[in-house]
């Protein structure tokens, strides 16, 4: 009798465990198997470690929303790009804003002397239907800013080795760190302008390399014993007439630019492939580099743009965003702030 009343309460123990498991199974919303798996694969892909089990939820609630408003705009109205699950996913759009832009407009006067002479590509006309400076071996690799708002320093120092390349037709990548570290007239990690940081490679001569003071992703005394080496220097720097993409063209299709744009959208942290053509404002925070342009199959006309977000982001880290567009700015206010030095 015991042992019959011992296998009913067996049954009966196995019996519950399957009822709230299949409650659980119910309960718990289609697809959110799927999503936690894809949550843990991210996590292994990207490195993430969270320092605890509120954390991780916290998080996976965020990466959720995130891949759902993905998919759901991937699965829209086609129009003409897409966004995809990156090392942003975890993140709100707000903590991106705050920690991968860097670019400050600034509300004066750069601190010292301008080139002011007149815009040098106004009478150029021999603009080519289409230009890749990677092509032309001008454009060094993608880099990754990381958690520091350093966008403006990358963005510098691409014109500037462009520049340096077509000048002396040797491509060495140049120190970001100096700048982070050294720049008096930016704020490191906190966010600068390229204008300014044209003005302080001037003052100082030149910079070092990029294998002599590497990148650290974060704000450090400065090393003046590694910047006293300049691998290359410019003699001045020139604003391209602003909210102008004729201009910009002309200028692009001479050297790489340093451009400012709008980029803390929502389909700006999840670009993926494509013509970017989203909506956007012209609140720019964050800085590029414009490597070249073109015209797809179908026929829209686009900027070509390096970013320092890692290869992981966009097209192995670059941007097509539509150019020509109907705004005297530029799509996301691409055409109100670019720069390049001059040799």
């Amino acid at each position: 009798m015991a042992k019959q009343n011992q296998l009913s309460f067996l049954t009966s123990a196995t019996l519950l465990v399957v009822i709230v498991s299949v409650s659980e199974t119910l309960c718990r919303p289609l697809g959110e198997e799927n999503l936690l798996k894809q949550h843990e694969e991210w996590m292994a892909i990207h490195g993430r470690v969270y320092k605890g089990a509120a954390e991780k939820a916290k998080r996976y609630e965020i990466f959720k929303d995130n891949v759902k408003r993905i998919n759901a705009f991937n699965n829209g109205k086609d129009v003409g790009y897409k966004l995809s699950a990156n090392k942003f996913t975890d993140l709100t759009n707000e903590e991106f804003r705050a920690s991968y832009t860097g670019y400050k407009r600034s509300p004066t006067s750069v601190l010292f002397s301008v080139d002011a002479k007149p815009f040098k590509y106004a009478n150029f006309t021999a603009t080519p239907a289409a230009l890749d400076w990677r092509a032309k071996k001008a454009v060094t690799s993608v880099k990754d800013q990381g958690e520091c708002g350093s966008c403006w320093a990358f963005s510098a120092v691409a014109a500037m080795e462009g520049i340096t390349m077509l000048r002396k037709g040797k491509l060495v990548p140049l120190s970001v760190q100096q700048l982070v570290d050294c720049d008096v007239n930016d704020e490191g990690c906190r966010g600068g302008l390229m204008d300014r940081a044209f003005e302080f490679i001037i003052s100082k001569g030149g910079l070092t390399t990029e294998a002599n003071y590497p990148y650290r992703g974060d704000m450090r005394t400065c090393n003046k014993a590694k910047t006293a080496n300049h691998a290359a220097s410019i003699t001045g720097y020139q604003d391209v007439p602003a909210n102008n993409e004729k201009a910009l063209l002309q200028a692009v299709a001479n050297q790489p630019v340093s451009v400012a744009i709008e980029a803390s959208g929502f389909n700006f942290q999840f670009y993926s492939s494509g013509v970017f053509t989203g909506s956007c404002g012209t609140s720019i925070d964050h800085a590029v580099t414009a490597v070249g342009y073109g015209k797809t199959s179908g026929g829209t006309k686009y900027w070509l743009l390096k970013n320092s977000w890692g290869t992981g982001w966009g097209e192995k880290g670059y941007m097509r965003i539509q150019r020509d567009v109907s705004s005297r700015t530029g799509l996301c206010g691409l055409a109100m702030n670019a720069s390049y030095p001059t040799a």
